[in-house]
């Protein structure tokens, strides 16, 4: 158990926290939601112990482990991949490297064999000698293959070390489990895997995550920031969504009844209180009307941007052909012969493990990379918007978020461009900021405003939801249901995918194609996909 007794954090004068009394018991998994900059990442931090409180204090049940998903990626760079799970237990790990100490000396003495002892005996009860075949275990099941696991781990990719550092925090059955985002930058199948590991933990979880589905499949319970104030719901993200917005629901009527009556009694006052016969009846009136209270209906701090993407000019029938693409990087052949044609009415997802591979093949249909073989061809009727992985050389300058949207816009008047940052949450005085200062959330909504403002019917995506709230997350999604043109985009929200894409691809390991006409969720279930799956895992293991 892990208890906020009291929690107040100030930073200046601004309270994030105030007050905040909530438990979090064994057995559960608690979804920790709220909009950005409402202290999700800092609550965590705060149960952890790696930030301090104004006020108020943490306990743990006593003799308890808490593990958290470290957020500095190039912490162990210089350490093996094995040994860097294995820390997740960090008293484990001491009692191996000082076993390996004693053991490695020339002149071993007495001492030291009883000080061995002891460390065996200590090891021994922390299951110390399954440890490493724990941790490979771990890191099969989020995709870290077995020849990378003694690798060291500068040698590994960006999203190699995340599934690393989730092994870490999972290790060793902790008894307390806090994992900030940790399905960013994981490919689908170690979602899934992720999914089933944390429905089967039995300890406490806390989570923060923007995966509706993800929330969804795991959280038994739902604890809501909302104006420095925690409100815990039984339930998934769903429940609380539909809980939460009952409850506004029953204000709202209860509100208009008493706003009804108030008036009825005020009318009642106005008319009979100069009237002896009716005086009683009138004062007795004013003192119903001093009891009747309206409930306080704070307006959420979460808040929706406005997203619509409409394009200029409608699609024709030609809309984008590929013939035999083939490319190879450092000796990895990443896409082999890609070929398909796209209709006016696709809204393609792609999907898998092989993110490299998706947004090099983003890169040569955008022009910025060149395909070894093969070639593509845009219709004549279209014009692509899109949106990189990579947004650094986007905002590399030093021009106010304004001027950075204008450069884009046909329409160079200042008032039509102001008006596309105010729906996308950038008010007016936010409109002087420098781009190269803003967080990954606001340049996340700059790129899309681009996307919209340019009047495109066909968007391309890479992994646009990464770094958006929730809200955000929902509005694009919604807007992107209803755009009319055609989608190439690439998601690790199932539920961002399964309600968009009417077409899914994955590019295999091997940079084959399997192309489906078909939702996400049918896609998974099928078992040709299954199949494909494990020919091409044979292919890639005979290589």
């Amino acid at each position: 158990m892990i208890a906020a007794n009291n929690v107040t954090l100030r930073i200046g004068k601004k309270a994030l926290f105030e007050d905040v009394n909530i438990k979090f018991t064994e057995g559960n998994c608690y979804g920790l939601i709220g909009a950005n900059g409402a202290g999700k990442s800092t609550f965590l931090k705060i149960l952890s112990g790696q930030l301090e409180t104004t006020k108020g204090d943490v306990t743990i049940t006593p003799g308890q482990r808490l593990s958290f998903l470290q957020q500095d990626h190039f912490k162990y760079d210089a350490y093996p991949v094995l040994d860097t799970v294995i820390m997740g237990n960090a008293r484990l790990y001491e009692i191996m490297k000082e076993k390996e100490a004693i053991y490695a000396k020339e002149d071993f003495t007495e001492e030291d064999g009883i000080r061995a002892s002891e460390l065996e005996g200590e090891f021994a009860e922390m299951d110390g000698w399954e440890a490493e075949s724990d941790a490979a275990q771990l890191l099969n099941g989020l995709g870290i293959e077995t020849d990378l696991h003694y690798a060291i781990m500068g040698d590994l990719t960006g999203s190699q070390k995340v599934k690393v550092l989730l092994a870490q925090a999972l290790f060793g059955n902790p008894d307390i489990l806090l994992l900030d985002e940790p399905t960013n930058h994981l490919d689908l199948d170690a979602i899934a895997w992720l999914e089933e590991f944390l429905i089967n933990f039995e300890n406490t979880v806390i989570v923060v995550s923007h995966d509706r589905y993800f929330l969804n499949k795991v959280c038994t319970h739902t604890a809501d920031i909302d104006y420095g104030k925690i409100q815990l719901y039984a339930g998934n993200y769903d429940f609380w969504y539909e809980s939460s917005q009952l409850l506004i629901k029953q204000m709202k009527e209860a509100n208009k009844k008493k706003e009804e009556k108030i008036k009825e009694l005020q009318e009642f006052i106005s008319r009979f209180s100069a009237n002896a016969s009716k005086s009683k009846q009138a004062t007795s009136r004013k003192r119903a009307l001093e009891k009747i209270q309206l409930d306080e209906m704070r307006p959420s701090s979460r808040k929706y941007p406005y997203i619509d993407f409409r394009p200029n000019r409608e699609i024709g029938n030609e809309v984008l052909m590929v013939e035999g693409i083939s490319k190879t990087v450092d000796g990895v052949k990443l896409l082999d012969n890609i070929t398909f044609t796209l209709g006016r009415e696709d809204k393609v997802a792609f999907v898998g493990g092989n993110e490299q591979a998706i947004t090099m093949f983003f890169k040569i249909l955008m022009g910025e990379e060149e395909p070894d073989e093969g070639t593509f061809k845009w219709g004549v009727t279209t014009s692509q918007a899109y949106f990189p992985k990579d947004n650094t050389a986007e905002f590399d300058n030093d021009l106010t978020i304004t001027d950075w949207l204008t450069q884009y816009s046909e329409i160079k008047d200042a008032t039509y461009v102001r008006g596309f940052l105010g729906r996308m949450l950038f008010p007016g005085e936010d409109g002087v900021k420098k781009v190269r200062v803003l967080s990954g959330g606001e340049k996340v909504r700059c790129l899309l405003s681009k996307m919209m403002i340019s009047g495109s019917n066909i968007l391309v995506l890479d992994e646009p939801t990464n770094h958006l709230d929730m809200e955000s997350i929902t509005a694009l999604n919604n807007g992107l249901i209803k755009f009319p043109g055609v989608l190439l985009f690439a998601s690790h929200d199932h539920q961002f995918v399964e309600t968009t894409a009417n077409r899914i691809m994955e590019i295999m390991p091997g940079g084959q194609l399997i192309d489906k006409i078909t939702t996400y969720d049918e896609y998974l279930a099928s078992d040709e996909m299954a199949r494909k799956r494990q020919v091409y895992t044979m292919k890639e293991e005979d290589n």
